[in-house]
């Protein structure tokens, strides 16, 4: 084992010293309003598990990083025209977003997503549910042919259940959880398995660098480091 772990490292640094040589700093592109995967915290800085994550990857891979924040809804164009150089944002990797860019393994598991309400005995097929536009959620949403109300930011998704215009969100527990018991909001018994994990962004061009991500991810998970960090932001179940 101890020799698995040093490889995975040793596989990490060599990936990133081959990016590092063409590249002088990684710009790591995040959305900042996705407690607790991302935030901004009262310094104004990034925070949140992906924030020690990504921080913890460009350490393994020795790579100079800075953090950058864009929207949600434009946060893959902006990837792709080079505004930053990853997404780690929360995202599920999904065979859609698979056509236009690229991603690393995954580094949290699926995990359900859940409903958030004002009736703990809702019947979401007949609801009105409100999800985060260009979401896994809100495709799922779609898909069941059920009546679906996007917004741009995740805050505004549940506001629009506690002011009456949607009967319940679909989105992350993680994220959802500390809503409930707030304002008459509780977390329905119902949940969705969607997406396949999520992972790193990165552009279709960009191969030594999402080999230096998947290697540090890989040393991670392999020395344990990774599950105590989701252990710890509580955003997922552990590998």
């Amino acid at each position: 084992m101890k020799k698995l772990m040093l490889s995975t490292a040793i596989a990490a640094f060599a990936a990133g010293a081959a990016y590092a040589e063409s590249h002088s700093v990684v710009r790591m592109g995040t959305e900042g309003a996705y407690p607790p995967w991302n935030f901004i915290n009262d310094a104004g800085e990034v925070d949140g598990f992906e924030r020690e994550l990504g921080d913890e990857l460009c350490a393994r891979a020795e790579l100079t990083c800075e953090w950058v924040t864009n929207e949600w809804d434009s946060i893959i164009p902006n990837l792709v025209s080079g505004n930053y150089d990853t997404i780690i944002a929360g995202m599920s990797i999904t065979d859609e977003r698979d056509e236009v860019i690229d991603f690393t393994q995954a580094y949290t598991p699926p995990d359900p997503s859940s409903y958030l309400a004002m009736d703990a005995g809702l019947d979401v097929t007949g609801a009105v549910i409100a999800a985060q536009a260009a979401t896994i959620q809100a495709a799922y949403v779609a898909e069941q042919g059920w009546t679906l109300v996007e917004f741009p930011t995740p805050e505004e998704t549940v506001n629009a259940v506690r002011n009456g215009e949607a009967d319940a969100v679909l989105a992350d527990k993680a994220y959802l959880e500390p809503f409930s018991g707030q304002d008459g909001l509780v977390l329905l018994e119902r949940s969705e398995m969607i997406g396949g994990g999520v992972g790193v962004g990165v552009r279709e061009s960009d191969g030594e660098l999402k080999a230096a991500l998947d290697a540090a991810i890989q040393s991670m998970k392999d020395d344990g480091s990774l599950n105590a960090l989701i252990e710890k932001w509580e955003v997922a179940s552990t590998w």
